[in-house]
C-alpha cells in the first residue's frame, strides 16, 4: 500500500464508507468520492460499503457505483436488508431454543430486496403490497425497510400486525434520505408513523448497531478500519458502537457543528471536508472549527487528532 506517511489512511487498514451523503446523493457522485476512492482501491486499501439503504439489493448498488466510475463488486456492499432478515432469524432460533412455538412467517413492508433477503433467511413472507387488512392472516414478524413507494395502507398493515403480537424488525431508524436537491424522508420517517399506532419498539438491525460494521470488516479482512459516514446519529455512532475510527464527512447531513456538539458516543475521530481529505493530515472536529474560525490550516491540521 502507498499512501502518504502522514495521512489519515496511514493509521487504518481499509475503509467502510456509508453511501448517501458520501459516495453520491442521489443518482450522481459527491465531490472527489470516486477519484479519492480508485485511488485508496489502487494502492491497495480494501473498501467496503455500509448503507442502510434496504430498498436495494447489493448488485444494484455496486452497479450503481460502477456507473460513477468505481470498480466495486456486490460482495463490497453491506445492506440493512440482509441484517434485517439476519436479526429476525437470530431471533426466531432463540425463541425456538426456548422451546417456543414460534413460525418462521414474515410480514415484509418495503423493497423486493426485503423480501428476497427474509426467504433467503427461511422464512414464508407475505409483502405488505399482496395483501389488505381484510384478507391478512398474520404473521410472526413485521420487517420494515425503506421503500419509496410505501403508502398508508403497507404502514397501516404493519401497525395491524404487530397489535396482533408480531416481533417487529427495523432494517434502519435513518429519519431522512440525502438527493441530489435535498433531504427526504427516510425509513425512520415511515418507522415513526408506525410506532405511533403501537405500544412497542422496533428491534433495529442496521446502523447505529455494530452489525453491519463488524460483519463488512471481518468479511472484507479488515483488523483497524476507519467508518466514514455523513450522519452522527447513525454513522459515526455505529463506528464508535463497533470500536473503530470514525470520519464525519462534511458532504451529507451534519457539520463541524453539529459534531462539536455530539455526545461522546456520536462524536468523530476525524473531519473530512471531502473524501480528498484520506490524503491529508487527519484534523479532528475541533481543528475543523478553529479552522472554520480563522485558524490557518497549517495550525489546524497540527492541532488534529491522530487517526
Amino acid at each position: 500500500m502507498s499512501v502518504p506517511a502522514d495521512s489519515v489512511l496511514a493509521s487504518h487498514d481499509g475503509l467502510l464508507c456509508d453511501l448517501d451523503g458520501v459516495v453520491y446523493a442521489g443518482p450522481g457522485a459527491l465531490p472527489d468520492a470516486v477519484e479519492t476512492l480508485e485511488r485508496a482501491r489502487q494502492d491497495g486499501l480494501p473498501i467496503g460499503f455500509v448503507t442502510n439503504n434496504a430498498s436495494r439489493a447489493p448488485e444494484t448498488v455496486a452497479a450503481h457505483l460502477r456507473q460513477l466510475g468505481l470498480d466495486v463488486t456486490a460482495e463490497q456492499v453491506f445492506g440493512s436488508a440482509a441484517a434485517g432478515a439476519r436479526l429476525a432469524r437470530d431471533d426466531a432460533e432463540r425463541r425456538a431454543a426456548e422451546s417456543s412455538d414460534i413460525q418462521r412467517r414474515a410480514l415484509v413492508v418495503g423493497a423486493k430486496s426485503l423480501v428476497d433477503a427474509a426467504r433467503a433467511e427461511g422464512f414464508e413472507v407475505t409483502h405488505s403490497r399482496e395483501t389488505s387488512l381484510e384478507d391478512f392472516s398474520g404473521a410472526e414478524y413485521v420487517i420494515q425497510g425503506f421503500d419509496p413507494s410505501i403508502g398508508w395502507a403497507d404502514l397501516a398493515l404493519a401497525a395491524h400486525a404487530i397489535q396482533r403480537g408480531a416481533t417487529w424488525i427495523a432494517t434502519n431508524t435513518d429519519l431522512t434520505l440525502p438527493l441530489a436537491h435535498g433531504l427526504a424522508p427516510g425509513n425512520g420517517t415511515f418507522v415513526a408513523a408506525v410506532r405511533q399506532a403501537v405500544d412497542v419498539d422496533p428491534l433495529v438491525a442496521g446502523k447505529p448497531q455494530p452489525t453491519l460494521m463488524h460483519l463488512a470488516a471481518e468479511r472484507l479482512g479488515m483488523s483497524a478500519p476507519l467508518m466514514i459516514g455523513d450522519r452522527l446519529d447513525t454513522d459515526v455512532a455505529g463506528g464508535v458502537a463497533a470500536g473503530y475510527d470514525t470520519a464525519l464527512v462534511l458532504t451529507g447531513v451534519d457539520t463541524v457543528a453539529s459534531a462539536l456538539e455530539a455526545p461522546a458516543e456520536q462524536r468523530p475521530t476525524l473531519i473530512l471536508r471531502t473524501l480528498a481529505d484520506l490524503y491529508a493530515a487527519p484534523v479532528s472536529p475541533e481543528a475543523a472549527d478553529g479552522a472554520a474560525a480563522g485558524t490557518s490550516g497549517a495550525a489546524a491540521a497540527s492541532g488534529g487528532a491522530g487517526a
